[in-house]
């Protein structure tokens, strides 16, 4: 894979990592993202963008400086995944950026469709557990698989033929990061769909490719509490985001 330096001296590919109290397990998926860049020889950086943490959160970068990858860490103190991931976006200084949840739900050999797709001219690529190709390796809990089905139903006019707007695996040519990230202004459980919505709004070039995904323990949505928020989050998209654009969808396995 030949080498790419990004705008203004950076990596090819630089992998955000929101974290918000997750010592515990941070540091096996930095080492396992870190083998799989260099397995695959890409060019590529991790940064953790540490959203206000109160445990050792940071300290796991620091022992993973011998992974073989630069990794960092970078602070936002404005809370909420989406805030964390939207610093990351508009701070990177490579040519494809993306970003995974901490737990590592997708493996990293998703990287490799993200990348041939980005290669090819995408300029989002959206990992899906619902598209055709996908595997789900084991479930997620009924309260769970509830509130996503009434999510889901009431997202549908932003999320288009977009089959999985939350899954948390979703990469970006630099540029279109940039255009998405500037206008992303929810940081709660409806950024995931506010950053397709955008992206749709944009007409930018939004692929969709199936991954393999496990759900992780140390999830804290509770349907009633936490429903009323997205509730309101879907309220204020409503009244910020048309919902228009183009999109490709992968087909299985395609290259």
């Amino acid at each position: 894979m030949a080498a790419f330096s990004g705008s203004g001296g950076g990596p090819e590919l630089e992998i955000l990592i929101p974290a918000y109290n997750e010592e515990r397990r941070l540091s096996e998926t930095i080492f396992a993202l870190a083998r799989h860049l260099r397995w695959r020889g890409i060019d590529g950086s991790l940064r953790v963008i540490d959203n206000g943490s109160s445990d050792r959160t940071a300290e796991c970068v620091d022992r993973a400086a011998a992974a073989g990858v630069p990794v960092t860490v970078t602070g936002c103190s404005r809370r909420g995944k989406g805030a964390a991931v939207a610093r990351g976006m508009l701070t990177s200084r490579a040519r494809w950026v993306g970003f995974c949840d901490a737990d590592l739900a997708t493996p990293a050999e998703a990287i490799d469709d993200a990348l041939h797709h980005l290669r090819a001219g995408s300029e989002v690529v959206i990992g899906s557990r619902r598209c055709e190709g996908a595997e789900l390796q084991l479930r997620q809990p009924l309260v769970r698989r509830v509130g996503g089905a009434g999510f889901r139903m009431l997202a549908r006019r932003y999320s288009g033929p977009v089959a999985d707007t939350q899954c948390g695996f979703k990469f970006f040519a630099a540029p279109a990061a940039r255009a998405v990230f500037s206008q992303v202004r929810l940081s709660g459980f409806a950024f995931d769909l506010e950053v397709v919505a955008r992206s749709r709004a944009l007409g930018l070039a939004v692929t969709e490719i199936p991954v393999a995904w496990r759900d992780q323990e140390g999830s804290t949505f509770r349907l009633v509490s936490d429903g009323r928020k997205v509730a309101g989050e879907l309220w204020r998209l409503h009244r910020e985001v048309p919902a228009v654009g183009r999109f490709r969808r992968s087909a299985a396995g395609a290259r």
